[in-house]
């Protein structure tokens, strides 16, 4: 497969030896283009999905070049430590990496984002797979499932804060839950709805126009 110098997920697989890091298929190259297009009986993954997925494939990578624990959960909960956007979050988790002799800072550097992944698999790896048609509802219940829970998470710590005397009104008020995205070109910032409505997140950085319906 034709292979682009720049690519960053490239240089992430040569510089943290992740060619044989998927525990599924013989390469990670082949493990993201089956996960991407739902193969083997596989939920087809999004970009973003599968940016997490491989990021977290070179901080396992690391962890047991340098002898971290990565078992169970541990790899996930690190991950989302250090893509905290809590600056206290993750300067602790940089602090703790640190402690066994990982540079977090550069790892960090060598992440990849959700369009590169999409570019590499596009482009260096000439993927290409069909649009889902099937009519299902399971997106949207999903969404709505994580709002409720955001919901209720929130009443629960208002109704603690109202009865220490740190907020007034929560009884009479009506908390409202909303999905925002967000361009990672630029600070455009939309409703989930808007989007789904209109096929893009950012008109400008959209990269495949949506089709009408």
């Amino acid at each position: 497969m034709p292979t682009d110098p720049g690519c960053k997920v490239d240089a992430a697989v040569e510089r943290y030896g992740l060619d044989s890091a998927d525990p599924v298929y013989e390469s990670i190259d082949e493990g993201l283009l089956a996960r991407w297009k739902g193969s083997d009986d596989r939920t087809p993954m999004g970009y973003r999905s599968l940016t997490e997925w491989f990021n977290k494939r070179l901080l396992k990578q690391v962890y047991d070049e340098y002898g971290r624990d990565s078992l169970g959960a541990r790899v996930d909960s690190d991950y989302e430590a250090l893509r905290s956007d809590d600056e206290l979050v993750r300067e602790e988790m940089v602090e703790s990496l640190s402690a066994d002799g990982i540079d977090a800072e550069r790892v960090l550097e060598d992440m990849v984002s959700y369009g590169t992944i999409r570019n590499h698999l596009q482009e260096c790896l000439d993927g290409d797979k069909a649009p889902q048609t099937a009519e299902t509802d399971w997106e949207r219940e999903s969404i709505e499932v994580a709002r409720g829970v955001a919901r209720e998470k929130a009443e629960r710590a208002l109704s603690s804060l109202e009865s220490k005397g740190r907020i007034d009104g929560v009884e009479s008020s009506s908390i409202e839950v909303q999905i925002q995205l967000r361009c990672e070109s630029c600070p455009t910032r939309i409703p989930l709805e808007v989007a789904v409505k209109q096929g893009y997140v950012c008109e400008k950085h959209n990269q495949t126009p949506a089709t009408s319906h």
